[in-house]
């Protein structure tokens, strides 16, 4: 089986158990499909960039350097260089033909590489293991930076909001994580760009009490039942009963009332699922 397939498989299995107490290995299931593509435009060099730029067979040009406020770099024999707006192939362009115009070196084969886009930043939010803020890369997926961040923690929902600012206007998009990685023919890609808040939300959670074998709080799966339920909760204690299983749920208004339920019926987000003793 390739191995994007069997990522893929993996995957779904992971989606497909209700609690998982290893939440943090989506990221890496997400990383290795290579999910939201590619970003829409190169990103442009800014201030405080990290840069790299060689010369190839001029292994003595290499040069390691930041980029200044006002967006100029120093390299050998050149001087100073305006590259700050520019994309890495027209900085490399500029500084082949300062190499050629100054008599250096003919014919110069330059490559710029952005080490650190510090000047292009994105916020991640929410129920991540490690929320801050952190730099692109010339090709940062969404799901880059959530591996950046440390991945999902286990509360964390497998949904991503995603607030942008275009032309004075702010614009929110949510993003199933789930759906796109099991659907990538259908899912919009999706590249982060420069000023995004990407905000994971709490996961959606119901709890089970009474004779079972681990009664707490557990995250809600879409369409998961009552008998699904029962297994995240380790199955009955000796002394549960699958009679008279009742529901505490709230209603609109915020009323709560107790409703009998069968095996196969729904759970909602914020059900308490309670479990009786047997008579005898």
């Amino acid at each position: 089986m390739p191995i994007k397939n069997f990522l893929q498989l993996a995957l779904k299995q992971f989606f497909a158990s209700a609690q998982s107490k290893h939440a943090v290995l989506l990221v890496f299931l997400l990383m290795a499909l290579g999910f939201a593509g590619t970003a829409t435009a190169e990103l442009v060099i800014g201030a405080d960039d990290a840069l790299q730029i060689k010369v190839y067979g001029y292994d003595d040009l290499t040069t390691e350097t930041r980029v200044s406020s006002n967006g100029r770099i120093s390299f050998p024999l050149i001087g100073e260089v305006s590259v700050g707006g520019q994309s890495t192939f027209e900085a490399e362009s500029k500084i082949a033909k300062l190499l050629t115009d100054g008599g250096f070196i003919q014919n110069p084969h330059v490559t710029v590489t952005v080490l650190e886009f510090k000047s292009q930043q994105v916020s991640v939010l929410g129920f991540v293991n490690k929320p801050g803020l952190y730099p692109l890369e010339s090709r940062s997926s969404l799901v880059d930076i959530l591996a950046m961040a440390g991945g999902i923690s286990q509360l964390g929902d497998h949904r991503a909001i995603v607030t942008r600012h275009i032309n004075g206007k702010t614009i929110k998009q949510e993003i199933d994580l789930r759906v796109a990685l099991e659907h990538p023919e259908d899912s919009n890609q999706f590249a982060a760009v420069k000023g995004d808040v990407i905000y994971i939300p709490k996961a959606p959670v119901f709890y089970i009490q009474g004779e079972v074998m681990h009664p707490g709080a557990f995250n809600l799966e879409p369409k998961m039942t009552v008998s699904q339920a029962l297994s995240l909760g380790g199955g009955l204690t000796p002394k549960g009963t699958l009679r008279g299983i009742v529901i505490e749920r709230h209603d609109a208004n915020g009323k709560s009332e107790e409703i009998a339920v069968k095996m196969t019926d729904a759970v909602l987000k914020d059900d308490v699922l309670i479990f009786q003793e047997r008579l005898f």
